[in-house]
């Protein structure tokens, strides 16, 4: 019998010896990692040759890959574009056979443009797979790109969804260049940052090891909002003798981007077009109402399709091209409707900003990175309005919800701009309201109901119903969204009000039942009138890591009155609740007459994002409402 627990240990150290010693090192610090990223470097060289500013970058990633899920890493692509030339690239698969590393280089890489339905710009893909990655292998990959434009300097980060052993960057820059740094997320992080000057030159150097892999949570805000990054901008550089501002603050990324607009729209108006405005505008009272004919028209009207191609993405396009082609994207919507206003005698202007997935303002990081969008603003008065035509559905007095709080870089003239904070909406102006009544037969409840959606909720439906062509599929959507009780809930007679329409509230009046709610014991009836518990859904984990992020602030109600069955009396009804903190409100009341009792729960969301401390707080409040609801009223005979 010794000779068993001497197979077992030569087992063991024939299973040891498949990996490298580092492998195993990685792989009991970091049990729950597929992959390491051994070494992550970033070079950046910025020259001044001829009186322009050249930028080279390169990077290096090693990875080393810790379970079976190496093969899914296998699939690499890096993408370049006309902004972002790229000029070498390296990479290699490392095998670990018989106590050493085997390289295989990576021969064949295939280059594609970065397509598909809805968008198109100049960015093509170079795409490679490593050959034989498997656990324990590792991967290196290294590639050089020149940055065509210097206000395109990207971020570097400090952080992946994958533990990082060594993160280096490295700058190099003439001394008559100017640079500054804007750190995010890295007040936690122990950065080892250098600087030195030789030679007619100034290299930065940060570096941070050992850093533990991020988590992707549902529901979390953009990443430029969680993982610790540094984004590097060039103020200005010297030019025999000269000060020459490139970025030094919003003024001169607005000079520049005022640059690539000041041309459109020089050529005369398309007739059609001309005949067009005067046609939505002619029974307008009001400068508003004809911003409003103008508005709508180009949401329903002009497809949005992004298209673009090097500063194209920067360019409106004429507002003619755009009038016959009948789509654009973002920049091209706001051309139209600048011409269509001026057309009417009214004046719009061209705005720069940036959506909720970028989080900086102007005044931090004055380059092109701090937005990616373009709208039109019309001002009347105190009042401004952003006009978002990409979208549908959206009312004039609300933004795109994903600008929300967002600063607005707004164009006066040839020198002059304002930044204007979009308003969040109220949640009350988001609101889904509802009023129900039912009758107990049997088991089942039926009703009707009647339930009228504003604001954001609203468009969500309209955008949701512009997809469901058949009767059916709009009663099964319906059937999804408006559930009551349990799955046993089924619509019957559905009636819509004010479809489409973009000013007036969605109206939906229908019919229903639902099986298995009402319970009879005895003498007794129990029904549970918490038929919609929607709150539950902004609970969030305990163990959560991450800040939660909404679309919109939303207000809910629900009315229900349920008949007093023949022949019986209310033995319970349930103690009222109201609860609220700064984030959140909810109350459900109970009331009775002679015939009926009526229920309401009203809950108001007033956030956009919470941080952990603010999600204790609102799940601790939710926790206390869904205690509510498992409430029951009880009906008694009358004997």
């Amino acid at each position: 019998m010794r000779f068993i627990p001497i197979f077992f240990l030569l087992f063991g150290l024939m299973s040891k010896a498949q990996y490298a010693p580092e492998y195993h090192v990685y792989k009991d610090k970091y049990p729950n990692a597929h992959s390491i990223r051994l070494n992550q470097e970033t070079n950046i060289q910025i020259k001044l040759e001829n009186g322009k500013i050249d930028v080279l970058q390169e990077d290096i990633e090693e990875d080393l890959y810790l379970d079976e899920n190496a093969k899914y890493g296998s699939k690499k692509s890096l993408n370049f574009s006309s902004f972002f030339e790229l000029e070498e690239i390296e990479a290699s698969s490392f095998i670990y056979e018989n106590k050493k590393y085997r390289e295989t280089k990576v021969e064949t890489f295939k280059e594609k443009d970065e397509l598909d339905q809805s968008f198109y710009d100049d960015t093509k893909s170079l795409n490679f797979i490593y050959p034989n990655l498997r656990k324990g292998s590792k991967s290196k990959l290294k590639y050089s790109q020149k940055i065509k434009n210097p206000r395109f300097l990207s971020p570097f980060y400090f952080g992946d969804f994958q533990p990082v052993k060594n993160n280096k960057i490295t700058i190099v820059a003439d001394k008559d260049i100017s640079l500054k740094f804007q750190e995010f997320n890295t007040e936690d992080l122990n950065i080892s940052f250098t600087k030195q000057e030789k030679k007619g030159k100034i290299t930065y150097t940060w570096q941070v090891v050992d850093t533990d892999e991020y988590e992707y949570e549902k529901n979390s805000p953009t990443l430029k909002k969680i993982i610790p990054h540094i984004v590097p901008i060039i103020n200005s550089y010297v030019i025999d003798g000269e000060t020459v501002n490139l970025l030094s603050d919003t003024g001169d990324l607005y000079n520049w981007y005022y640059s690539l607009v000041k041309d459109v729209n020089q050529e005369e108006s398309d007739k059609q077009l001309v005949t067009l405005v005067e046609l939505l505008t002619k029974d307008k009272k009001t400068d508003l109402e004809k911003v409003r004919a103008i508005y709508y028209w180009t949401q329903k009207n002009i497809k949005y399709i992004a298209f673009e191609y090097a500063l194209g993405g920067f360019i409106p396009r004429e507002a003619n091209s755009v009038f016959k082609k009948k789509y654009g994207d973002c920049k091209d919507n706001s051309s139209i409707l600048y011409k269509m206003l001026e057309l009417a005698g009214l004046k719009g202007n061209l705005t720069w900003i940036g959506t909720r997935s970028i989080p900086y303002n102007y005044d931090e990081v004055p380059t092109p990175i701090v937005d990616n969008h373009m709208i039109l603003s019309y001002m009347e008065g105190d009042q401004t309005y952003f006009l978002d035509a990409t979208g549908r559905f959206t009312p004039l007095e609300y933004p795109s919800s994903f600008i929300q709080g967002k600063e607005a870089l707004i164009s006066i003239d040839d020198t002059n701009y304002v930044i204007k904070k979009v308003p969040v909406v109220p949640a009350a102006e988001n609101a889904f309201v509802e009023v129900t009544n039912i009758a107990i037969e049997g088991e089942k409840i039926v009703g009707k109901s009647k339930v009228e959606i504003s604001g954001y909720q609203k468009t969500d439906y309209l955008y949701a119903l512009e997809n469901e062509l058949t009767d059916t599929k709009i009663k099964e959507l319906y059937n999804v969204n408006l559930r009551k009780g349990n799955n046993k809930f089924l619509i019957k007679e559905l009636e819509e009000t004010n479809k489409y329409d973009y000013d007036r509230n969605l109206i939906i009046s229908y019919s229903f039942n639902v099986d298995n709610i009402a319970k009879h014991l005895a003498n007794e009836i129990y029904v549970n009138l918490n038929l919609n518990r929607n709150i539950s859904h902004y609970k969030t984990k305990e163990d959560r890591k991450n800040e939660v992020e909404y679309d919109y602030k939303a207000y809910y109600s629900y009315t229900t009155t349920v008949a007093i069955p023949e022949g019986y009396e209310v033995d319970y009804i349930p103690e009222n609740i109201e609860v609220a903190n700064e984030y959140i409100s909810a109350k459900i009341k109970y009331s009775q007459t002679a015939h009926q009792i009526t229920y309401t729960h009203d809950f108001t969301l007033n956030f956009l994002n919470l941080n952990l401390n603010e999600q204790k707080e609102v799940n601790d409040l939710i926790k206390k409402i869904e205690k509510a609801f498992k409430e029951i009223i009880v009906f008694k005979k009358v004997q």
